[in-house]
């Protein structure tokens, strides 16, 4: 599948995660976590890339981010809505440049 800007609402998407992570204080948990739960799946469906399943994985440390929402600091939050709008734009562009990623077994 090709995501192209013609066909894609990713880059709205990418500005709704960009606008919650400056409205932070303004917003409810479930609002946020709602949004976080929207850039996880779509990171991986756009990336295709396994996870480590460990604290340096991206995915792991949004999901860590967004199951416990009421008692992490406003910067915490902040930095990882701004971590998946970085992550949701990396890939969206890599996806649309068509530039083909493969793994190789280590």
């Amino acid at each position: 599948m090709t995501i192209t800007a013609e066909t894609s609402s990713i880059p709205v998407f990418v500005a709704e995660l960009v606008r919650t992570a400056n409205e932070v204080d303004r917003l409810t948990v479930g609002e946020i976590d709602s949004l976080l739960l929207r850039a996880i799946p779509t990171v991986r469906e756009q990336a295709g890339i396994p996870g480590s399943s460990t604290e340096y994985d991206a995915i792991v440390r949004l999901e860590l981010v967004a199951t416990s929402l009421a008692t992490q600091t406003q910067e915490k939050i902040t930095a990882a809505v701004i971590e998946a709008a970085d992550m949701v734009r990396t890939l969206w562009i890599v996806v649309d440049s068509m530039t083909v990623v493969s793994l190789k077994p280590s």
